[in-house]
Order: C-alpha cells, then structure tokens, then sequence
C-alpha cells in the first residue's frame, strides 16, 4: 500500500472546458519526486480513489499539480473533484509512475484531450534537458484542450494542435508520421480510439519505441450486470451489491473500510481473500492459480449467486 499524506487544496482555476487545474500542498517538508508521466491517486471527497497525473515534474516539489475533466457520465469521482473547494483537505498516496520517460535521441509525444497532462510533464522535462522532440495535440475544440498557451511559449513550431470539431472525417491523418520509422520514442496518452489508431500505425516500428499511458483499468460495471449479495465472515454483515456498482463501493456506502488506490482493477490493493463463491475476475492483476481464493473487489463481481469474503 503506497504511503499516504493530507494535503490542502491551495488553488483552484478553470484551464479548459469542464477541466480543472487542482493545486495540493501545506505538506511539513518536500514534497516526494513528481517524475515525468507521473501520477498520484487521491481519495476523492465521494470516497473513492482515483489516479491523476502530476502536471509538473520536480525532484522535490512544494506542491502536487493535477487536472481533472468533470465526467458528467462518469462514476462520480471527478464530480466530487469539482466540489472541491480551496482549504479543503484530500488524501494523496505518494506518487507512482506507470508512463516512464525513458532515453532516446528523439521523442514524439502525442496527446488527446485530457491526456495533455502526462504528456505536459514530459515536455517540461524535455526541455529543461534540450531534448530533441516534437508534440501532436488533438482535442475536440480550443475549449476543451488545456494548457494551449503553455505548450506553445515552450514548443514554438514543434507543437502541431489539430482540432477535429467532433466530425470523424476531420481527425488527425497520423500516417506521415508514422509512414517511416524513426529513432524516436513515441509517448501517446489520450482516448481509448486514439492508443488504438497510434497503436495500428506503428505495428512496423521497433519493439519497444511505442508508449501509452491509460487509466480507464476494467470497467468496474457493465450493462448487463446484476445485483448480488456478499457476505462478510468476520463482521457477518450481509450486503447487496447494486448492478450499478461494485463490491468496493456498496462496501463503502456501508461503511465498511476498505483499502484500495486504483480503483480499476490494475493496482491489487484491494485484493480480498474469497471464502466461496462463483467469482467473474475481471482484473488484470491475480495469477491464475490464486483466482480460486481471492477477488479483487474493485471490479470483479459475483458470476452466480452470492459470494462470502474474509472480511
């Protein structure tokens, strides 16, 4: 379980359509390393954890930057995010790295909508140290694309922006520069359709030059789910898991404390071990062969009938 700390809100600002820019400090000494492309997880004020990249790099930090998109469609997390008001206090884990900025001669960085942040981080980097590199920036609008202005004072003509207006016949054709390989790593984080179109593109380039970043995890609810009990051996408590969520957040709502970071079925924090029970692993974590005794209750669920947890 990473290390965890209190920070304070100490400023708030709108940096795009429905985007937040969210500054946490008021820690007693320095802050942990914020590397390039990483990413700290918060308990939000609706309880639930979720992870955010850390907008600016620093060896020793005062404060922790991140930016949220309000997800009117979304679980609930970044809503809650949004109610957050400057004073406030959070819960932030010390921060983690899955998007590692490596060494290379070149680098091609590519970012959709609010996956800018990692990729922001990176470019200050970057340029603290020369580096050779280039950006493509694609989003919906200019309202909806953060950190514009910032990325263009730092970039000059290395940043292509590209807004598609939502019409599918006005994305960004990638083909040019994708056609040759090249020495330069590639660093992509965005929508789900984006890594897929980056990711058909470069199958000819070499092993290990292709990098994505993406927090979607597994879906901790799907359409077709159906409500389940689970019962609790130690505290004996029975509870129903609604089809619209899941163990980790019925658990929550009723006040049973938990552990957990991701949120998404990646992390493994939140493993449990199963006394009985017909589970649907759907995490990308647990072995085969631990899968028998244990469940990842941010989003695996009850296959058939209930299940009974060491709890």
């Amino acid at each position: 379980m990473p290390q965890s700390m209190k920070l304070d809100l100490l400023s708030r600002r709108d940096v795009a359509q429905d985007i937040a820019e969210f500054v946490f400090g008021n820690s007693p000494g320095p802050l942990p390393a914020a590397e390039p492309g990483g990413h700290i997880a918060i308990e939000t004020p609706s309880g639930a954890m979720r992870q955010y990249s850390l907008v600016h790099p620093g060896s020793a930090p005062a404060a922790y930057t991140i930016a949220v998109k309000h997800e009117e469609s979304g679980r609930g997390g970044s809503r809650a995010m949004h109610k957050l008001a400057v004073g406030e206090s959070v819960l932030v884990q010390n921060p983690a790295n899955n998007f590692p900025l490596g060494s290379a001669s070149e680098y091609l960085l590519i970012a959709g909508g609010i996956g800018v942040t990692p990729i922001y981080s990176m470019v200050q980097h970057l340029m603290s140290e020369k580096a050779r590199l280039r950006m493509i920036y694609c989003a919906r609008s200019a309202q909806d694309a953060a950190y514009v202005p910032e990325l263009q004072e730092l970039l000059g003509d290395r940043l292509t922006v590209h807004f598609d207006g939502g019409d599918a016949s006005n994305l960004y054709d990638f083909w040019d520069d994708f056609a040759e390989p090249s020495k330069a790593h590639v660093y992509c984080c965005g929508p789900g359709p984006l890594m897929e179109e980056i990711k058909g593109i470069s199958g000819h380039w070499p092993d290990g030059a292709i990098h994505f970043e993406d927090f979607a995890g597994v879906a901790a609810v799907r359409e077709d789910d159906q409500s389940f009990e689970v019962n609790l051996q130690k505290s004996g408590q029975t509870i129903t898991v609604p089809d619209d969520k899941s163990i980790l957040e019925a658990l929550r709502d009723a006040g049973v404390s938990t552990t957990s970071s991701c949120e998404s079925g990646t992390c493994g924090t939140c493993k449990c071990r199963l006394v009985s029970g017909d589970v649907d692993h759907r995490d990308m974590v647990l072995m085969d062969e631990e899968k028998p005794n244990h469940i990842m209750i941010c989003v695996s669920r009850a296959a058939s009938g209930g299940l009974v947890l060491d709890l």
